[in-house]
């Protein structure tokens, strides 16, 4: 059974199980106890006290009972439960991906809608470019503003290269409406890109441009539309 490097999981202990800034031993033992369920694993220590020297090593030996796929996911996981603001927890999932992010198990990137998005991008290979960079960080969970930068770049970039001009996004709903209107858009529609497009500037500058107010929960939306009007705006300028 193919497993994480050691001196990796030791180094994921190491900070999971911290004195101080880590999971208690009644955490460990829980979530432990939890995957060992939900992967049909017997662990050595599902009770606390651990009969373990102390609960970094409580945490690696359960640890090395799971198969690769699995310890990714825990790791991951135990990762998520303590503060966004813990910079070596931070550093932990950032090295965790860079080194497995091919374990991750639900990619966004694989789904119908992002393939056509990235499929109708070929032809504007900068944008593309930034496009998947959006894609790579936020499957990788890291780097949450930088995420929505390069996405808001990507869709820049490609209504640059639509209309022929270098204004910013936010001042390009005159030249998109008259793509548009070129195409015979309904107005019904043409409106309602153009109040997509204005709200979604706004939040941009809101909360990713300069407050780096980035609320997780609202990513994957995000992401999804910004692919569905991209893909419109290409369609109707063909």
């Amino acid at each position: 059974m193919a497993k994480i490097d050691p001196t990796f999981i030791l180094y994921a202990c190491d900070i999971l199980a911290e004195t101080g800034s880590g999971l208690s031993g009644m955490k460990i033992a829980e979530y432990s106890n939890s995957y060992a369920i939900k992967y049909n694993r017997v662990i050595p220590h599902g009770s606390y006290p651990f009969n373990a020297p102390n609960k970094r090593t409580a945490l690696r030996e359960n640890l090395n009972v799971f198969d690769k796929p699995e310890q990714f996911t825990i790791i991951k996981e135990l990762c998520e439960l303590l503060p966004s603001t813990n910079e070596k927890v931070k550093e932990l999932k950032s090295k965790l991906f860079i080194r497995y992010g091919t374990l991750v198990s639900e990619k966004i990137s694989q789904t119908e809608l992002i393939q056509k998005t990235k499929h109708w991008l070929s032809d504007y290979p900068t944008a593309l470019k930034q496009y998947e960079n959006a894609l790579t960080k936020f499957e990788g969970g890291i780097f949450e503003r930088n995420t929505l930068d390069d996405l808001r770049l990507s869709f820049e970039l490609l209504v640059k290269e639509l209309v022929g001009n270098n204004k910013s996004l936010e001042n390009q709903i005159p030249e998109i409406c008259r793509i548009l209107d070129k195409a015979g858009i309904s107005t019904e529609l043409k409106n309602m890109v153009q109040k997509i497009i204005d709200y979604y500037t706004k939040y941009q500058n809101s909360h990713v441009k300069h407050n780096d107010l980035v609320n997780s929960n609202e990513m994957e939306y995000v992401i999804e539309l910004t692919s569905v009007i991209m893909k419109f705006l290409i369609k109707a300028n063909t």
